[in-house]
This record gives C-alpha cells, sequence and structure tokens, in this order.
C-alpha cells in the first residue's frame, strides 16, 4: 500500500510541475504581447501626434488663404466674414404636408393646425 501511494504522490508531484510549468511559460508569453501592445500603442499615439502637428500645419489660416488666391479662378472661394450669415428667424422653412391618418375629423385637423403653427411660431 506504501508504494502504491509512493507512485501516487510521485505521479501527482509531476502532474503539478508539468502544470506549474506551462502555466509559468503561458504567463511569460502573455506578458511579452502586453509589452509588444504597449510599444504598439505607443508608436501609435507617437503617429497621431505627428499627424496633429501636420494637420495644424497645414490648416494655418495665412496658408489657406494663399492657395484660396492662387486658385481663386478654378474654386471661386473667398474669405468667411460675419456678414455672410443671417438670424435662424429669417430662414424659410418648408411647411409640412400633413397626411390626415385619422380620417375626416374636423376637430383633429383643427388641433394639427393649430400645433403646426404654435412650432412655426416658436421658431421666430
Amino acid at each position: 500500500m506504501r508504494g502504491v501511494l509512493l507512485v501516487f504522490g510521485v505521479a501527482l508531484v509531476v502532474f503539478f510541475a508539468t502544470w506549474a510549468y506551462r502555466v509559468n511559460y503561458r504567463t511569460q508569453e502573455a506578458l511579452a504581447r502586453v509589452d509588444t501592445l504597449y510599444d504598439q500603442i505607443a508608436q501609435e499615439r507617437q503617429t497621431i501626434a505627428v499627424l496633429r502637428a501636420e494637420w495644424a500645419y497645414l490648416n494655418r489660416p495665412e496658408r489657406l488663404l494663399a492657395l484660396s488666391e492662387k486658385h481663386f479662378s478654378d474654386l471661386k472661394l473667398m474669405p468667411i466674414h460675419p456678414g455672410h450669415f443671417d438670424e435662424i428667424s429669417r430662414i424659410a422653412y418648408p411647411v409640412p404636408v400633413v397626411e390626415d391618418p385619422v380620417g375626416d375629423d374636423p376637430l383633429i385637423d383643427m388641433l394639427i393646425a393649430a400645433a403646426i403653427e404654435e412650432i412655426l411660431a416658436g421658431s421666430e
């Protein structure tokens, strides 16, 4: 009986040693992947920073003005001034077409018309 327990104990130790060995190497591989991903993230952040700097450089107002003047004959671009904008209350919105899904009920038609007038009056 003692021999069986000894063989079983040795087999159990070998099993757990193998398991621990595999877990250890899987953990090391996972940590290596994490380090690789951190390096890739750092590179991508650096690339994003460079692209943002290039975007800011290319969108300088004086550069865009010079380009719009250079290509005015083709593009017809003009500088934007506050006079180009108007108040929102002066914009003519199309009146929505309301179909009566209920039928020929004058009360519902009156309520819908009043609601449309109230909406249009509120936007002015």
